[in-house]
């Protein structure tokens, strides 16, 4: 029989580009984490760093969440490595059945190895939405874990994912529990410095959630040694009151409610102050939810349904068609919702949507029930409540008519655009940017120095309304702030549709002084309480000016900070020490540069520097808002005692 002629090697590379088996890569262990990691913890910038504190910190806390660890320490070392320490039961060190590996070793090597898939380990647990300690383990230079078990203290130690040194017993242990120690590979993350504020916000919501908890920070750092005890027996109640804050609450004490439904654990606190914003906070197994769920509908529609039933039989509503709105009911309102479910299903664009449908029936009737019996018991409170969402209604109609102001006035319905705005000639949003300009003078620069395809110029004139004390009828009322919202086009409040933006980038640049950061913090602080979506999606962005201009003959540089500005300086002189031939000037204000010069610097994509607002912690961007833009006063004098050490250039 004939053989059969081969193919030729080069027709077959040919016709499939090389592509066998041999060209698929097998990553063993960790090794995938290691080589995507933004893959596993979202980033490889803080952001990442962070949350390697947040993996191990979660399983004691799940601990907690069982019942069987009351103490958790967190330290952050000198060398910038992290311990984390609990009282619970300890990794367990018998022989994993299939993988023939002490358990605490396959939990620490083998992805999406753990307790909280095994139901009578753990019955509910906030590490479900995470990647595992495996992760830590993979991403850190060296990890060491000890475990307190049987009277026994165990040891292991590895080295970026692979077990250097397998479980051995090195003494005896008096009780219960885990340590682990890891210091992060500086070859993976670009930011490799703890922010001890940063975790300290997170431990101080983990004690707020889990009361009778205590959770400790140190920081061993030369410099910045501190140490904080987080611990709150009241849990909720504090939380929300803490929440508060220095404004005045419209009752003394919060309404608590809490209570189990068919596996679902329903626990919340709600205090009503005197302001105009609605502050609510929702978390799954300790989960901050931020993008709400059916949770959060659930109590939405409670609150709205109890307090519209109870102002009807008290009187309050003497017109049967009248009604108190969701928005109505929920101003003024401080609320933390926490839930504990078995099996949370997450949706949305950052997984922290809750989408059990069953859970929103089982909110519903745990509020209805909590807060008509309180309201029943404290009437007084009731009606302070019901009077302040009266109150509510009567401007949300008076919003309308301003709403319908601004449509009139603007032309938005024709399509009309305001006169002021110098718009761009493409219309794709994407495409598109919006400089929201300080002052009339610096809008002239702007516009001649922009590119007129996209980038659009609007001149803001003086400082906008502070929104953090005004209700949305003013904010309407504002000529500034209704322009802005015409250029922008999505609408505000009720009418707000993000999809309707008519340009992805939204820059504000202002003068690099008192007054334009002053115009800078009203302008965020607008979007932020009224346009909040925007910031969520990525479109607000802050221009960064330069501060000076170092010049000598046709030689000339623009600097951001003083060592830049030195390093000019230098370079200017040749190290000289007479200084006398270079030209500094320091910008006060935009109008200060000409179009060439504001293009340069501060608007051309190739040279400019832009810096993204987000917002990783929405309880922090809002205690942040009230003590910077809110009534009180001694907080913000506070606030400015403290940091006024780190503040440069102060109109100088």
């Amino acid at each position: 029989m004939p053989r059969k002629k081969p193919a030729a090697p080069d027709k077959k590379e040919k016709s499939n580009g090389g592509y066998q088996a041999d060209s698929i890569q097998v990553l063993k262990g960790l090794e995938a984490v290691r080589r995507r990691p933004a893959m596993y913890i979202g980033s490889v910038s803080a952001r990442g760093l962070h949350h390697l504190v947040y993996e191990v910190v979660d399983n004691s806390v799940d601990e907690a969440l069982a019942g069987y660890c009351t103490e958790i320490s967190v330290t952050i070392h000198a060398d910038n490595a992290i311990t984390v320490i609990d009282n619970g039961r300890g990794i367990p060190v018998d022989l994993h059945k299939t993988e023939k590996k002490p358990g605490v070793e396959v939990a620490l090597t083998v992805l999406h190895a753990g307790g909280k898939f095994d139901k009578s380990s753990y019955k509910v647990s906030g590490g479900l939405h995470g990647v595992g300690v495996s992760v830590v383990n993979a991403l850190s230079e060296k990890l060491e874990v000890w475990v307190d078990r049987d009277g026994k203290r165990h040891h292991m130690a590895f080295e970026r994912g692979d077990t250097v040194k397998k479980l051995e017993v090195v003494g005896k242990a008096k009780g219960t529990g885990t340590t682990v120690w890891f210091k992060p590979d500086t070859s993976i993350f670009t930011e490799t410095r703890f922010d001890y504020a940063t975790i300290a916000n997170r431990l101080r919501e983990l004690a707020f959630l889990n009361k009778a908890l205590t959770i400790v920070l140190k920081d061993e750092r030369k410099g910045s040694t501190k140490e904080e005890t987080f611990y709150y027996k009241g849990g909720l109640s504090e939380f929300v009151k803490w929440i508060v804050g220095n404004r005045r609450a419209l009752h003394a004490k919060a309404i608590t409610f809490e209570a189990s439904r068919e596996d679902v654990e329903v626990e919340g606190a709600v205090q009503y102050d005197d302001q105009y914003s609605e502050n609510t906070f929702t978390f799954v197994n300790n989960i901050n939810t931020h993008e709400g769920g059916t949770h959060l509908t659930g109590f939405k529609s409670a609150l709205t349904r109890t307090i519209n039933e109870w102002a009807k039989q008290d009187g309050a509503l003497k017109k049967e068609e009248f009604t108190l709105s969701g928005d109505d009911v929920r101003e003024g309102l401080n609320c933390v919702l926490s839930i504990k479910v078995k099996n949370p299903q997450f949706e949305g664009q950052t997984k922290t949507k809750l989408g059990n449908s069953e859970v929103e029936g089982i909110v519903k009737t745990v509020v209805n029930e909590a807060l008509g019996a309180f309201f029943d018991k404290n009437p007084s409170v009731a009606r302070s409540i019901i009077a302040k969402a009266l109150s509510a209604a009567r401007a949300r109609e008076a919003a309308r008519k301003a709403r319908e102001l601004v449509r009139k006035k603007s032309g938005l319905d024709a399509g009309i655009l305001p006169g002021k705005l110098a718009d761009c000639s493409l219309t794709d949003p994407k495409l598109c940017e919006i400089y929201l300009v300080e002052g009339d003078s610096a809008g002239g620069s702007a516009k001649m120095g922009r590119d007129r395809s996209y980038q659009a110029i609007l001149p803001l004139r003086g400082k906008i309304l502070n929104v953090q004390k005004a209700r949305i009828d003013k904010i309407l009322s504002n000529e500034e702030i209704r322009t802005m919202i015409t250029a922008i086009g999505t609408g505000v409040g009720e009418d707000f549709k993000v999809e309707e933006a008519r340009y992805h980038k939204i820059i504000i640049m202002t003068d690099a002084d008192v007054d334009g950061a002053h115009i800078r913090t009203l302008l965020l602080t607008f979007f932020y309480k009224e346009m909040k979506q925007l910031i969520d999606v990525g479109y607000i962005y802050i221009a960064q000016p330069p501060l000076y201009r170092v010049s000598k003959g046709k030689e000339e540089f623009y600097a951001y900070d003083e060592k830049e500005r030195d390093t000019y300086v230098k370079r200017l002189t040749n190290g000289a020490e007479t200084k006398s031939s270079v030209n500094v000037s320091r910008y006060k204000g935009l109008g200060e540069m000409n179009p060439d010069q504001l293009r340069d610097t501060t608007m051309d994509p190739a040279k400019r520097t832009l810096l993204k607002v987000t917002m990783e912690d929405a309880l922090e961007a809002s205690q942040l808002f009230e003590t910077l833009m809110g009534d009180e006063v001694e907080p913000r004098r506070r606030f400015i005692e403290e940091n006024a050490k780190f503040v440069k250039n102060l109109d100088v």
